[in-house]
């Protein structure tokens, strides 16, 4: 199969990398900070995956500075609250703010979020990527991406579940409709946990979850996987192909997972965020443990991670008002 691409993406995959020496011009860190408590807000509830990887860092960078660091957990409009929260905090860098790639659809989503996302935050790093998974019940007929997309027609749109409107799954959905010209209709859940239980009893014909949620149903046999959102397979789910593979050039959507801190932080205190997190990040005890999250550990400078969120705000600002999605 062969498809045109349709809708305009911005590849979410730059070059990424953490540098052992600055280049001439960048900021020294600033080897005296931090001197007291530091604060990570996480907008998003305990247990889930955002919060336990900003626990996980937490912990690592407790024990690199000395000080320590305490997770705060500010849920709510799909993390708007906890954004507002940092972007009104002093810009000292000992309030954190741990975010994922709804940071960069909420400006598309919500008329009013409070706080202005590229002025109000200045990025350190981007540590982690999950991709999301197309899967189907294990007995269902359609056992490739070309399947679904062939029976996705105008009489009879193929239901896929999400993990909520507006997630990055709904928009994984979103763009491989656009993408394709296939009559897709998102039927959104509470979580990738419903939409999981929905898909595996047939209730709904296809799914869009991430791929650390569906990987142990898919190794017990009881989803099939189509295809995986990220420019490149998954270390998780290696034998599954991307959706680009099969024929979609361009399409690429990685959930991103990282801390901000707020505007005018010194840049000697982010370039110190940021190379202690690149040494805790390239730790292969830290990098396996993440990987058993399901997540693909990274590093990046944080003019790299603040170019990659403006793109994605960019993107994502077209993606919701094409498709005309408000929450508010």
């Amino acid at each position: 199969m062969k498809r045109a691409l349709r809708f305009c993406l911005l590849p979410l995959a730059l070059v990424l990398g953490a540098c052992g020496n600055p280049p001439s011009g960048d900021p020294v860190a600033d080897a005296t900070y931090p001197t007291r408590p530091i604060t990570i807000v996480v907008t998003f509830p305990p247990g889930g995956g955002t919060d336990l990887l900003a626990r996980r860092l937490g912990a690592d960078l407790q024990e690199q500075f000395g000080q320590p660091v305490v997770v705060e957990n500010r849920p709510g409009a799909s993390g708007n609250i906890g954004a507002r929260v940092v972007a009104e905090s002093p810009p000292d860098g000992y309030t954190l703010l741990m975010v994922n790639s709804s940071f960069a659809i909420n400006p598309g989503v919500y008329r009013s979020l409070g706080f202005a996302p590229r002025r109000d935050f200045t990025a350190v790093m981007n540590v982690a990527f999950v991709p999301s998974v197309f899967v189907v019940p294990a007995a269902s007929p359609l056992r490739t991406l070309d399947d679904a997309l062939n029976a996705a027609r105008p009489e009879r749109p193929l239901p896929f579940a999400s993990c909520g409107n507006g997630t990055p799954q709904h928009l994984a959905g979103e763009m491989l409709a656009r993408a394709t010209g296939a009559s897709l209709q998102q039927v959104p859940y509470k979580g990738c946990g419903p939409a999981l239980t929905d898909v595996i009893s047939g209730q709904v014909g296809m799914g869009v979850v991430t791929a650390s949620s569906a990987a142990p149903l898919i190794a017990a046999g009881r989803l099939r996987a189509l295809a995986v959102t990220s420019p490149q397979r998954s270390p998780l789910l290696p034998a599954v192909p991307t959706v680009a593979e099969q024929g979609i050039s361009g399409y690429a959507l990685d959930q991103w997972h990282g801390l901000l801190a707020p505007a005018a932080t010194p840049p000697a205190v982010v370039a110190r965020l940021n190379a202690t997190l690149a040494r805790i990040m390239l730790r292969p005890d830290v990098q396996a443990a993440l990987r058993e999250q399901g997540f693909t550990p990274t590093t990046s400078s944080p003019a790299a991670f603040q170019d990659m969120i403006n793109a994605d705000i960019d993107r994502y600002t077209a993606l919701t008002a094409a498709i005309g999605l408000h929450a508010d």
